[in-house]
C-alpha cells in the first residue's frame, strides 16, 4: 500500500500524537513506545506506526517517517517535529502539536454547528418547492389550460419548471448534473477566484480574516517554540492561511525580516488588516526576546474574537434565512394564487 494515499482523521492524528508524547514524557524509549502503541492500534494508525517502527529501526527520525504520509502530516507539523528532534524537545513539541490539532478541530466543529441551521432550512425549502412543483402545479396547470386564463410570467415559469421535472426528467437531471459539474470544475481550476468571491461578503470576510490571523499566530508560536528561525517560520506559516491578502502580508513581512528589519515593522504596513493590539504585542515580544510567547497570547486573544464573530454570524443567519425562504415561498404561492384572482375577476365582470 502506498503511504502517500493514507490519511488519518483528526481524532486518530490527535490520539497518535498525544499517546506518543505521553509515553515519551514518562521516559519510555521511542521504539518501545511505538511497539506498545502498535499492539492496540487499528486501521491507518497501525499502518503509520508500522512504518514508523521500521524507519526507526533503520536509524531514521520520526519527522522523516511521518513525511511518508503527506495527507496526514503537513509541512508545519513535520518541521516542528524535525526542529524539536534536533533540539531534544520532542515531548513538548508533540504536546503543542496535539493542542494545535485540538483547537483546529474545535473550531471546525463550531463552523459545522453554525452551518447545520441554514442547511436544514435549505432542505426544507427544497422539499416544499418539490411538493409544489410535483403535486400542486401540475393540477392547476391543467385547470388554467382548460380555462385559457392569461398567466403572469412567474406562473408560466413555475409551470414550465414543473413540466420539465415531470415530463422531461432526464433533461432536468442532466441540467442539475451539469450545474454541479461546472461548480466543481470552477473550484478546481479557479479555486482562489471562487474563494475570493465567497470571502468578499462583509461578515464572512471579517470571520475569515480573524481565522487567518489566529492560525498564523498559533502556527508561528508552534514553529518558534520548536526552535525554527523567524524567516523559516514565516515561510511555513503562509501555508495555513486561506486569504490571498493574508498570505501577501506574511510574505512581505518575511522579506522585511530577511533584510534585517523587525516583524512588527512589516505588520505596521497593514494596520487596517492587522489589529493594533497584535502589532503591539509582536513589538513587545521582539524587544523582550519572547516573540513565541507573544504569538501564543495573540492566538488566544484572536481565538476569542473568532468565537464572538461566529456567534454573531449564527444570530444574523437565522432571520436572514427565514426571510429569504419566506420571500421565495410567498412568491411561489402568489404565482399560483394570482391567476385564480384574475379568473374570479373575469367571472365577476360577466
Amino acid at each position: 500500500m502506498k503511504t502517500a494515499t493514507i490519511s488519518l482523521s483528526v481524532n486518530e492524528k490527535m490520539g497518535l500524537v498525544s499517546n506518543l508524547g505521553t509515553m515519551l514524557t514518562a521516559g519510555i524509549p521511542i521504539m518501545e513506545a511505538v511497539e506498545s502503541l502498535s499492539e492496540d492500534a487499528k486501521g491507518n494508525v497501525k499502518i503509520v506506526l508500522g512504518q514508523l517502527r521500521d524507519d526507526l529501526a533503520q536509524g531514521k527520525r520520526i519527522s522523516a517517517s511521518f513525511a511518508n504520509f503527506p495527507l496526514s502530516f503537513d509541512r508545519v507539523t513535520l518541521n516542528v517535529i524535525k526542529a524539536s528532534e534536533e533540539a531534544g524537545t520532542l515531548e513538548a513539541a508533540l504536546r503543542d502539536i496535539k493542542i494545535n490539532i485540538q483547537k483546529e478541530a474545535e473550531f471546525g466543529d463550531k463552523v459545522k454547528s453554525a452551518m447545520i441551521y441554514p442547511f436544514v432550512i435549505l432542505l426544507l425549502f427544497l422539499a416544499v418547492l418539490g411538493v409544489i412543483l410535483v403535486v400542486v402545479v401540475p393540477k392547476i396547470a391543467v385547470v388554467f389550460g382548460r380555462l385559457k386564463v392569461p398567466l403572469p410570467l412567474p406562473t408560466q415559469i413555475m409551470i414550465a419548471l414543473s413540466d420539465l421535472i415531470m415530463n422531461k426528467t432526464l433533461y432536468f437531471a442532466g441540467g442539475v448534473f451539469t450545474f454541479f459539474a461546472v461548480i466543481i470544475i470552477l473550484f478546481k481550476t479557479q479555486k482562489q477566484l471562487m474563494l475570493s468571491f465567497i470571502y468578499s461578503f462583509p461578515i464572512i470576510s471579517k470571520l475569515v480574516k480573524e481565522i487567518d490571523l489566529t492560525r498564523f499566530s498559533r502556527t508561528l508560536y508552534l514553529l518558534l517554540n520548536a526552535g525554527l528561525t523567524i524567516t523559516a517560520a514565516l515561510d511555513l506559516a503562509q501555508d495555513v492561511v486561506m486569504r490571498q491578502r493574508t498570505r501577501k502580508i506574511i510574505g512581505e513581512s518575511r522579506e522585511m525580516v530577511t533584510t534585517g528589519k523587525k516583524l512588527d515593522e512589516g505588520m505596521k504596513k497593514y494596520k487596517g488588516e492587522v489589529p493594533a493590539i497584535m502589532i503591539k504585542l509582536i513589538e513587545v515580544g521582539e524587544k523582550t526576546g519572547s516573540l513565541d510567547k507573544a504569538m501564543l497570547d495573540i492566538s488566544e486573544y484572536l481565538d476569542y474574537q473568532v468565537s464572538g464573530t461566529l456567534k454573531t454570524l449564527i444570530i444574523l443567519m437565522e432571520p436572514i434565512m427565514l426571510i429569504i425562504v419566506g420571500v421565495f415561498v410567498g412568491g411561489m404561492m402568489m404565482a399560483i394564487i394570482a391567476p385564480m384572482y384574475g379568473l374570479i375577476g373575469q367571472i365577476g365582470n360577466r
